[in-house]
């Protein structure tokens, strides 16, 4: 699952994009909700909900090391194909322009493969289908998230931006609402997800045609170049070093916890088999939290002209919120982890991106080094699986998780202070 930011290319071009081939900006701008939200609400409901549902129906007994093992090898192939979905769609020529072929042509493979999913009655058969919906999805996500530099003029790509991370927010919280209603009939969940997305995106494309590429020049392919995608030298950029060691840290022991939320509801809480019905409570009191935190925590580090005491102050708090669960093992104590960590989480979502920005190598490189950044937010949902359904069954059971999420949580807090240029 990679949930990446649309912001990525906020900074990959200096200049205005030409005009847009029809319609207006604000045109797209409403457009880029509903498309998001297609591809999101997939990322909502099968991983969290659908798919450990599915998996614990083939094989009861070893549902967590199953699910790590296709969660994370899943995730890795997620990882990889958005730069490389990028690199295709940059050098795509066709009269109907860089990105719409792989937009819609990654919905109807995805789509099929969550109806493979559908008609699978094997952990293989699930593995291997939810590895072409992982890789598929992100072929449309990564060109999607092209659209800003593409055509969105500079004074309008904050607004964009915004939009867009409410189209994921709500796609995001809303995929566990809606897939939760599908628990007891996770094949037509499947293929509700597959018609929707195919559905809004292509409409997308069509309302939002994009300018033919034919004679655009192609750049050559350069295999070092693109690897370097992947790197920024820590010895000479300590601070955004730091910046993304304090990123990666929290993500992975925020998602080491949640990524397991419907087993832990079910077998640590004891709601057995309603915790699925119970989801969508918690949902909306995470998205309460993110959305308060959000609103507050951006505009108060903008007119105080500080970043490093919100990263770590959120970071803390997402740590602190990973306590109570531990020691309240409740239907309570999870309403209120869930209330205060997406708190903590919105507020850090809020100003780390800011943070990020301002600790950037070289302005030669914006969009480069924006892709180092998500890997920050993306490697997480790859490690975490892993690294959770080991501690689960080493350690003991799911209690095992929360001493380790709190200390990613708190050391990730104190990585920012290593940071000499931001205040």
């Amino acid at each position: 699952m990679a949930m990446t930011s649309q912001a990525t290319g906020v900074m990959d071009g200096l200049a205005d994009p030409p005009p847009l081939v029809k319609g207006s900006v604000k045109r797209l701008l409403g457009w880029i909700i509903p498309a998001n939200i297609s591809i999101f609400i997939i990322w909502g409901a099968v991983p969290g909900i659908l798919l450990p549902l599915q998996v614990a129906g083939v094989d009861p007994a070893n549902k967590i090391a199953n699910l790590g093992v296709i969660s994370t090898i899943s995730s890795f192939a997620a990882m990889l194909a958005q730069p490389i979905a990028g690199l295709i769609s940059d050098r795509t020529r066709s009269r109907f322009g860089r990105r719409a072929q792989l937009m819609v042509g990654g919905t109807l493979i995805g789509g099929l493969a969550l109806i493979g999913m559908a008609m699978a009655n094997s952990l293989v058969q699930i593995g291997i289908a939810w590895v072409i919906v992982q890789v598929a999805y992100n072929f449309t996500q990564g060109p999607l998230s092209a659209i800003l530099p593409d055509r969105v003029p500079r004074a309008a790509r904050g607004t964009f931006s915004a939009l867009a991370g409410l189209g994921m927010m709500l796609g995001a919280i809303g995929g566990q609402i809606v897939g939760s209603m599908f628990a007891a009939n996770i094949p037509f969940g499947y293929m509700f997800f597959a018609g929707l997305a195919v559905l809004v995106i292509t409409l997308f494309v069509v309302f939002n045609p994009d300018h033919a590429s034919k004679d655009m020049k192609r750049e050559p392919f350069s295999l070092t170049v693109f690897l370097k995608t992947f790197w920024v030298n820590p010895m000479a950029h300590p601070d955004f070093f730091w910046a993304f060691t304090g990123r990666l840290l929290l993500y992975t022991g925020y998602f080491a916890v949640t990524g397991y939320q419907l087993y832990i509801l079910s077998d640590y809480i004891g709601l057995g088999d309603g915790a699925a019905a119970a989801i969508p409570l918690f949902g909306l009191a995470s998205l309460a939290g993110i959305i308060t935190a959000t609103l507050i925590a951006g505009p108060m580090s903008d007119r105080i002209g500080r970043r490093k005491i919100f990263v770590f102050v959120s970071s803390v708090l997402v740590g602190l919120a990973l306590i109570i669960p531990m020691v309240m093992p409740t239907f309570t104590g999870w309403l209120l982890f869930t209330v205060i960590s997406g708190l903590g989480f919105g507020a850090f979502q809020a100003v780390d991106q800011a943070l990020m920005s301002e600790v950037l190598p070289s302005a030669d490189s914006f969009a480069k080094d924006l892709g180092v950044v998500n890997i920050a937010a993306t490697l997480p949902q790859t490690l975490a699986p892993g690294l959770a359904s080991i501690v689960i069954l080493t350690f003991g059971g799911y209690i095992a998780l929360f001493p380790i999420g709190i200390a990613l949580s708190i050391l990730g807090a104190f990585a920012v202070w290593f940071i000499k240029g931001v205040r």
